[in-house]
């Protein structure tokens, strides 16, 4: 939509420099974008040529933004300033640099533009050069330029040219037949004659009308005439994959590794590792049902890659096992140039660009993050997500994230990023109203502070990082009023967290649950789901069946259609309303537990998920194996996956691949030599396995501890106090800091930790949980956790502190300084900083021995 404002007086009027054009258009104001719609640029050319020498006459700033691969239109000049832009970087960076220099030039200058149809080789997508146009253009107008575009309509879609005709002041098209060349305005803002949108032949100058409508009919059957073999009026991106049929059909060899190159790199990645895993395993035919389940055009981002990928690694390797055991997947995705239409449609470009600012990276984030979760979208992606929504009928559905950078390598963005389960129940307006809560919500999670943070922190805070998303059918049965998988769970190729010294780290590990997959990928509050070390299955950290029942899931994440979300049930409420849940093939029975509910009356038996019998009975473990196994060679690198499971009769599960990427690792180093005698007044603390970092040996400046006896007596709002305490004092540390606390760090219920974010800690070296307050907080990694992606990502070590178990010892006395004093209840008191870099705390741990011990390497003096 144009403008509204502007001003027609004289002292506004701009010359084309061609007196007779000036008479057509009743001359130029200023503010005015001017669209010449041409299929020769050389017409294109010759228009600008006497601009640009009346606006330097006129002494006029002119800019040509030279960004195209056609020979350049203006030569350099003393009065010219040419500004070289690289469109290969992108929708995002591309008009964010045209927008800083339209900063930076001011009022009054003006711009000469390449060919606006250039950038489709740039970009493979109509609709981000319309989106261009109209982020550029109301901003040119704002700072009262004069700008020209050129543009060939044919490489164009119909609704690309109705959106630039809508923006733009000034529209013009030049035909060409032969010799016979003439202009026609087809839009000019707040100016009108009798005769202005009329066909004009030059002659002598000046542009005459051709008022003879049998002269103009003839014209107009001629250049029909001469455009009968071209394509339709077609987004170049719909061409794009016209060309990839008309590749197959040929089978020619190079056709077909070309346009696989070109689609490749407009649709699955711009990082070259994914690249070549995109060359090796995805076909044609793979990119052609990518593109036939697509809404809108652009990359489907790192999430959807992955897990594409990983099935066709698995199929491809190993086709006698996966053909059978791997499930199909529903899967749809939302092309990521769709977020970029919506920021346009919402008027949101000049918050995008203030908030990319270094001093509006943070600042600006809040409101944009509001701006995001009130948008509407624009009306032909609401149109394809009703059609997906037939789709899928009334299963349930999951919308995740799937930025481009997302799930790379060395950048998973665990959790930073929101995925919404919906239950997709009711009419079909409430659901379309949901799913396109569920788009803006993750939309609005780009502007979280811990996904600002976590860019920031990995140098992609002026990287293009548009979000996509991965729209799948929940994978799981409906049992009454709840839906949910048989089980789901988290696999790791190389087990860093081995607890015993006969785990081989290579054999890797999973962390099982039944129910959603939620509790497998989240830190879990006041629960714990299954861990497994692959080579050994059945061994678990536990001192007896009783610890081992303790330490088991008692809790569900289902999708409860009654209530319309996903809800936590203890397994115990379940296991009475669902009469059909695959119990025995997860889990045992508690025969003692069941004995004490039968002489109390209630429901027995009392079923206890230990996951044993899935181990002990079926290929799960062999199966699981073997496709980390074949991921990792695929990939050349450990991987990390999600996965759903289907039990069939007899208890054999089918895999759903949900995602997969590849595993942050840490830890390569060689081992550093552990002292073997070190005395009792100098060993701070030591354990044998409980630690995550490979072989580590860091020299401790600094550490922070919370002390226990007091936090424990801390109100619930208190302990948030400290945590923000806690924030405070690491974003200003100096030099490697040891974190030491109660329980779990990041938890969301202060009862069982300090309830930090992330982003909080994220520049410590070492973080310690401690199992004390009376049992009441105990240490949990989370293996496989986004939460143990973090640390893993950011390079933090972890170790898990049980005084009171064997082979650990703990002397926090040691610590030079005063205590704390347990009187004064306040959250100041709770936190205890030492500085010691005048000191000597060495911390070193060992993987192979799962020996960690932290000492001071000089004697500590009695306080």
């Amino acid at each position: 939509m144009t403008p509204a404002g502007g001003n027609s007086q004289d002292d506004m009027r701009v010359s084309t420099g061609l007196p007779g054009l000036d008479d057509v258009l009743d001359g130029l104001r200023i503010g005015d974008n001017v669209v010449w719609r041409v299929t020769d640029l050389d017409d294109y050319r010759r228009f600008v040529t006497p601009f640009i020498e009346s606006a330097a006459s006129a002494g006029r700033r002119i800019i040509y933004l030279r960004f195209g691969q056609h020979p350049p239109l203006v030569s350099a000049k003393a009065n010219i300033h040419i500004e070289n832009i690289d469109a290969l970087g992108g929708f995002e960076a591309f008009t964010g640099k045209v927008w800083r220099l339209i900063e930076e030039h001011g009022r009054g200058a003006f711009y000469v533009c390449d060919c606006l149809s250039d950038l489709l080789n740039a970009w493979a997508t109509d609709a981000m050069v319309g989106n261009f146009f109209r982020v550029v253009c109301p901003f040119l107008f704002e700072l009262d330029t004069v700008a020209w575009f050129a543009l060939y309509p044919d490489r164009h879609s119909r609704t690309t040219l109705d959106r630039i005709r809508r923006t733009t002041q000034v529209m013009v098209d030049v035909h060409r037949l032969g010799d016979d060349v003439q202009i026609q305005p087809i839009k000019a803002w707040r100016r009108q004659s009798p005769t202005m949108f009329l066909p004009h032949r030059e002659h002598q100058g000046r542009f005459v009308p051709i008022t003879d409508s049998s002269d103009a009919t003839r014209l107009q059957a001629g250049l029909e005439l001469a455009q009968l073999n071209r394509q339709p009026l077609l987004d170049y991106w719909d061409r794009l994959f016209l060309q990839v049929a008309d590749a197959l059909e040929s089978n020619k060899e190079t056709q077909i590794a070309d346009i696989k190159d070109r689609v490749l790199n407009v649709l699955i990645s711009r990082d070259p590792r994914m690249l070549e895993l995109a060359r090796r395993y995805l076909s044609l035919e793979d990119l052609l049902a990518i593109r036939a389940r697509m809404i809108g055009s652009g990359y489907i981002g790192g999430k959807a890659a992955g897990m594409l990928l990983a099935r066709s690694i698995l199929l491809t390797n190993q086709p006698d096992i996966w053909q059978e055991a791997l499930e199909p997947h529903d899967s749809s995705y939302l092309g990521s140039d769709s977020y970029y239409s919506f920021l346009v449609h919402n008027g949101l470009w000049p918050a995008i660009m203030r908030q990319r600012s270094p001093e509006g990276y943070f600042t600006e984030a809040a409101e944009l993050h509001e701006s995001l979760m009130t948008g509407s979208f624009p009306p032909e992606i609401r149109a394809e997500l009703e059609r997906l929504l037939d789709h899928y009928g009334q299963y349930p559905i999951l919308v995740r994230s799937s930025s481009l950078q997302e799930d790379g390598f060395g950048n998973a963005f665990a959790g930073k990023y929101d995925s919404i389960f919906l239950v997709n129940q009711g009419p079909p307006e409430l659901r379309l109203s949901a799913l396109e809560d569920a788009i803006r919500q993750v939309y609005a999670s780009t502007m979280s502070k811990d996904a600002l943070v976590y860019r920031k922190q990995r140098g992609l805070d002026q990287r293009e990082e548009p979000m996509a998303l991965l729209i799948q059918r929940v994978n799981g049965r409906f049992h009454g009023r709840y839906y949910l998988p048989d089980a789901a769970g988290v696999g790791v190729s190389r087990n860093t967290f081995a607890w015993d010294t006969s785990m081989d780290s290579e054999a890797g590990m999973v962390r099982l649950v039944m129910g959603l997959g939620t509790r497998a990928v989240d830190r879990i509050e006041g629960d714990h789901a299954c861990v497994m070390a692959l080579d050994f299955p059945s061994r678990q950290p536990f001192r007896n069946q009783d610890e081992s029942y303790r330490f088991s899931q008692h809790l569900l994440d289902v999708l409860d259609l009654n209530e319309g979300k996903l809800n936590t049930l203890p397994l115990s409420l379940l296991t009475q309303e669902i009469p059909d849940l695959p119990l025995k093939y997860l889990g045992e029975i508690d025969q003692p537990a069941s004995r004490r509910a039968e002489e109390l009356n209630l429901h027995a038996p009392v079923w206890r998920l230990t996951f044993q019998a899935l181990v002990r009975g079926s290929r799960f473990i062999s199966r699981l194996s073997s496709l980390l196994k074949t991921l990792e060679a695929g990939y050349l690198h450990p991987v990390d996956v999600e996965f759903t499971l289907r039990l069939d009769d007899a208890g054999e599960p089918a895999f759903n691949l949900v995602q997969c990427r590849p595993l942050a690792t840490i830890g390569e180093s060689a081992a550093a030599a552990i002292p073997s005698e070190i005395p009792g007044r100098q060993l701070f603390f030591q354990t044998r396995g409980h630690f995550m970092g490979g072989n580590i040996n860091l020299r401790i400046q600094r550490v922070i501890r919370v002390d226990a006896a007091v936090y424990s007596r801390l109100s619930v709002s208190e302990r948030y106090e400290v945590a923000r305490l806690i924030g405070e004092q690491v974003r200003t540390a100096d030099g490697k800091t040891m974190l030491i606390g109660p329980g779990r760090w990041g938890t969301s219920s202060p009862e069982l930790g300090v309830p930090v974010r992330f982003a909080d800690i994220a520049g410590v070296s070492v973080l310690i949980e401690v199992a004390e307050m009376e049992g009441d907080m105990v240490p949990d990694l989370s293996y496989g956790s986004h939460f143990f992606q973090d640390l893993v990502e950011t390079g933090i070590a972890y170790v898990a502190l049980f005084p009171n178990g064997r082979n650990c010892t703990y002397q926090p006395e040691l610590l030079p300084g005063t205590p704390a004093d347990i009187s004064k209840i306040t959250p100041e008191n709770s936190l205890q900083t030492f500085d010691l870099r005048e000191g000597s705390l060495q911390l070193t741990g060992d993987v192979v021995s799962q020996n960690l011990v932290c000492y001071f390497t000089d004697e500590q003096p009695s306080f």
